[in-house]
């Protein structure tokens, strides 16, 4: 299924981005007809369904939808919804994803009927936010990408930038409040109509399970006044546009440059690296965070030398390092302690004994497909030690799995009998690179 986005769309979007680009304190007032449009609503389809998950409240999934009335049908209907303006957001499915340190994550689901409206209004609208937001901030935008975060930090560090907040906000998306982000929204977009909808998602109820399985309303609803769904189409792009206050009054009270304080954000991620000391930028961002009802998480949030000491974003572990052969510092990014852990007891899981009685092809590509997911987004600058680490624990498992379907105990005839060579020619094992994710004079410590 294509994901090019189609030029009528793309020329619409242009125009958008250009205008307010152009005018930064026009407000657009005439989008709401646009997101029916027939083009725009099976575009939104074509991205959710390749974006794929689990059906929402109703239970309604993709297979039912195209066995049933047909794409055509869902789509003409949706429309007729949106244009009579009869359309009402459904409740959201709350299901709890764990944590590393043992926690759980609450997740939203809409229904698909509303993950398509909600992407039909972020491809009308994010073009204008776009325009806005700053170089600094890259979760969640088009053409941008959590390497290039790692790569903003690592340049900072470079140019002395090493005193380091890690900063660590509270329940963010639990804690937007409704009438802040909608007054943010109104900055530049006034359509009533664009404006009442994501009303309806932000206002929509949060319906989870109690310890019966007896389904009951956790969150949500009219009188609730914060908080987006981790989830929805849209949240990303609300909360981008709510913490955006932070990333502009950094940029245009030219804090980098007066404070020496580089920002750097991902979503409600993010850090500030220091060169004059941490203590006005620390107050600058409690300022702003107060003025926006959110807060830092005091427990989590970490003042760091990054020449002594290393922290975490992204899944990465960055930190200044000095090469052994030139003595000269650099900085050291590499995949985290945590993400390493995670991806071996994955693999662990998908090797276990349980799993003899099903087909080995199966298991291969079971570990394969996570194993190369894990690889390719954590391949990067500084990462041979760690690929390293996860080949061996790869192989072994592997080999494990192996003595355990052929009943072989010794852990020594295992090894002869399946060598490293066979475990990647014979049963296809995926083998991770093991140079570093970047050509560079200091890659490697």
């Amino acid at each position: 299924m294509s994901l090019t986005t189609p030029d009528a769309i793309r020329t619409f979007q242009r125009k958008l981005y250009t205008k307010a680009k152009q005018e930064p304190a026009y407000r657009f007032y005439a989008l709401y007809d646009k997101i029916y449009r027939e083009d725009i609503l099976s575009h939104a389809w074509r991205l959710v369904r390749t974006n794929g998950g689990s059906p929402g409240i109703d239970g309604i999934d993709f297979e039912a939808i195209e066995r049933g009335e047909g794409v055509e049908g869902f789509l003409r209907e949706l429309a007729r919804d949106l244009q009579a303006k009869t359309y009402r957001a459904q409740p959201v499915r709350r299901v709890l994803i764990p944590k590393a340190d043992g926690s759980m994550r609450p997740l939203g689901i809409p229904t698909i009927r509303d993950r398509v409206a909600q992407m039909a209004v972020k491809l009308v609208i994010e073009p204008i936010f776009e325009a806005d937001f700053c170089d600094h901030s890259y979760g969640f935008r088009p053409k941008k990408s959590a390497h290039d975060a790692v790569d903003d930090i690592a340049n900072a560090l470079w140019a002395g930038h090493t005193q380091v907040i890690d900063a660590d906000l509270s329940k963010y998306f639990d804690s937007i409040p409704h009438a802040k982000l909608l007054a943010v929204v109104a900055e530049r977009i006034v359509d009533g109509g664009i404006l009442a909808l994501i009303k309806q998602w932000l206002k929509a109820p949060v319906i989870g399970e109690d310890d019966r399985g007896k389904r009951k309303t956790v969150g949500g609803g009219k009188a609730n006044s914060r908080g987006t769904p981790q989830g929805g189409v849209i949240s990303p792009l609300l909360a981008n546009a709510y913490l955006h206050i932070l990333d502009r009054i950094w940029e245009r009270h030219r804090l980098k440059d007066k404070l020496g304080a580089h920002l750097v954000r991902y979503a409600d991620d993010f850090v500030v690296l220091c060169k004059k000391g941490v203590e006005e930028p620390l107050k600058v961002v409690r300022q702003v965070l107060d003025r926006l009802d959110l807060s830092l998480n005091e427990t989590k949030t970490h003042i760091v030398d990054a020449t002594e000491a290393s922290f975490d974003f992204l899944g990465f572990t960055l930190q200044m390092s000095w090469g052994v052969k030139s003595g000269k510092p650099y900085p050291n990014v590499r995949p985290s302690d945590k993400a390493v852990k995670k991806i071996k007891t994955r693999l662990t899981e998908l090797t276990q004994r349980e799993l003899t009685c099903i087909p080995l092809e199966d298991v291969v590509r079971n570990v394969n497909r996570s194993l190369r997911g894990w690889v390719n987004y954590f391949h990067y600058r500084n990462s041979s030690d760690k690929m390293s680490q996860v080949r061996h624990h790869t192989e072994e498992r592997l080999r494990t799995h192996l003595r355990k379907r052929h009943k072989i105990r010794n852990r020594r005839t295992g090894v002869v009998k399946f060598p490293r060579r066979d475990l990647y020619e014979r049963y296809g094992l995926y083998k991770p690179p093991m140079k570093s994710g970047w050509n560079s004079a200091h890659a490697s410590v």
